[in-house]
């Protein structure tokens, strides 16, 4: 499909006949992306992590005619070179502060106080990150925006190594933390200008598997080692990051918005395959960035006018939805939250990643066949039904009732909230936010989309515990309601994106 046909018509696409084969082999290690992760009891300490892997994507058909096709003659030809999705190197960053937090404290004589400073600065730097990414990657490149990344990660954990006192400590901390937020704008937005539509869901999605994995490796090998190795551990996937990077091709949208044309023809076939033939995809993606180039250069009041609102809008309540719903506030005290249903917290842990890992994995082969919408919606309902189970444990804990039955409901409850979260709230938000924005106003809409969900990372994290002080049960009802809205909202107002262009979406969403 054309610009100009769905310019003309765009609430009447039409279908062409499209299918593909393709096989996933030599899925290599070597990832950068973000999540923030931490189980300290005693105050909200963000951390973050970072792991590395490389997707490579081999045999992909060529485009014939609008229908994409293979044959066994040809298929060898279309060798998919190595798609580097550069998910989510952020492994030692998310688990860093809970395992290492007692030998910190003794080492260097922190006071509890100045190990909460250490440990919020990283939401802090991860802001100021997610407010500079957008521009950077637009001036730079996204492949300029991720070494940037990866070079603050580098000197954060080489100041936290060597941190002889509180003061290089933390401006490690705010230095991995900026990386963090800038990774979690830039990689989405890399993955979803260099995938091919057919499975670009996925490979988002894969992004957060390997966050998962990352976050529960680090949280092991932390209880293994001192907190400087944690800190060399967590330097070496950045490190190698910045050599990587040197062997991808830049996002050929970039290119094209930057007028290289000749480079924007080579990156798209490198990721395509010598034999594929990328003129129809070349240009329609020409032609669209010749469209917006034609409109003025957007500043952040800008995505508050009448073409952009909607994007923005579905943005940035996906953004707002994915943490006020709560997830962070359990996933950093998960602990203490089965310590105080009278589950052993140990055990509660174990579940708690294995089940979150397995759920994300098997999600990913179906994302770009359910679709966006209906992973959403079936997350966001067993969010509530989590909440209210857990809900129900505390309340029966509160009013001295059925002894037996609270530890088993609170871990159910909380099992079945992060199997919901995992299942589609945790990745969509983000594949959704790569998709919709224009790449005249990505830079500005998608760092303050992802200033958005770091906030809501802080403020959940931040008042969790005084909600529960307050009323342990009230707390989750709190959190049901708020998925039970999102529910509303992604009725309403989120449009549905698989097997769709990222030129086809904007055309729809920003008409």
């Amino acid at each position: 499909r054309s610009l100009e046909e769905l310019n003309a018509n765009f609430n009447k696409l039409i279908r062409l006949p499209d299918s593909i084969g393709f096989e996933l082999t030599n899925l290599t290690k070597l990832d950068i992306s973000t999540q923030t992760s931490s189980l300290a009891s005693q105050s909200p300490l963000l951390t973050e992590k970072k792991s590395w892997g490389f997707g490579k994507l081999v045999k992909y058909g060529t485009f014939n005619g609008g229908s994409r096709s293979w044959n066994r003659e040809e298929r060898e030809g279309f060798i998919m070179p190595e798609y580097r999705s550069i998910h989510s190197l952020a492994s030692p960053r998310a688990g860093y502060s809970s395992p290492a937090q007692a030998a910190i404290r003794n080492d260097l004589s922190l006071t509890i106080a100045e190990f909460s400073l250490f440990g919020s600065l990283l939401t802090f730097g991860a802001m100021i990150g997610a407010i500079t990414s957008g521009p950077i990657a637009d001036l730079i490149g996204r492949k300029g925006a991720m070494r940037v990344s990866s070079a603050f990660c580098v000197v954060g954990w080489l100041a936290i190594f060597f941190a002889k006192g509180v003061v290089a400590l933390d401006l490690g901390r705010l230095a991995t933390g900026y990386g963090m937020g800038a990774f979690s704008y830039v990689v989405p937005i890399f993955i979803a200008e260099i995938a091919p539509k057919t499975f670009r869901g996925a490979l988002t999605t894969l992004n957060q598997i390997l966050i998962c994995t990352g976050v529960s490796v680090s949280f092991i090998i932390g209880t293994m080692v001192t907190w400087r190795v944690l800190a060399l551990i967590g330097l070496i996937p950045c490190a190698v990051s910045i050599l990587g990077l040197f062997y991808i091709p830049e996002s050929p949208r970039w290119l094209a918005k930057m007028g290289r044309d000749t480079e924007f023809e080579a990156a798209l076939r490198k990721l395509r395959g010598k034999k594929a033939n990328i003129s129809e995809e070349a240009a329609e993606i020409q032609d669209y960035i010749e469209t917006l180039e034609r409109l003025p250069k957007a500043r952040a009041l800008d995505l508050f006018q009448r073409r952009y609102i909607r994007s923005v809008f579905i943005a940035f309540g996906l953004m707002v939805f994915q943490q006020f719903g709560g997830i962070n506030g359990i996933c950093f005290y998960t602990s203490s939250i089965f310590e105080q249903a009278g589950f052993p917290p140990r055990l509660g842990m174990i579940i708690y990643a294995v089940l979150q890992v397995v759920i994300t994995a098997l999600n990913a082969p179906i994302v770009d066949k359910a679709g966006r919408k209906p992973l959403l919606l079936v997350s966001a309902t067993g969010l509530v039904i989590g909440c209210l189970i857990t809900a129900v444990s505390f309340y029966l804990k509160a009013h001295d009732m059925a002894h037996k039955a609270v530890p088993v409901l609170a871990v159910v409850g909380i099992m079945v909230y992060i199997a919901s979260f995992s299942a589609g709230m945790g990745a969509m938000p983000w594949v959704v936010m790569s998709e919709i924005f224009p790449i005249n106003i990505k830079g500005v809409a998608g760092g303050m989309a992802t200033l958005v969900n770091w906030f809501g990372a802080w403020a959940v994290s931040y008042t969790f515990n005084f909600l529960m002080s307050w009323s342990s049960y009230g707390t989750f009802i709190i959190y049901a309601v708020i998925n039970a809205l999102a529910i509303v909202f992604v009725i309403a107002v989120v449009p549905e994106t698989k097997g769709e262009t990222l030129e086809q979406i904007q055309a729809v969403v920003n008409p």
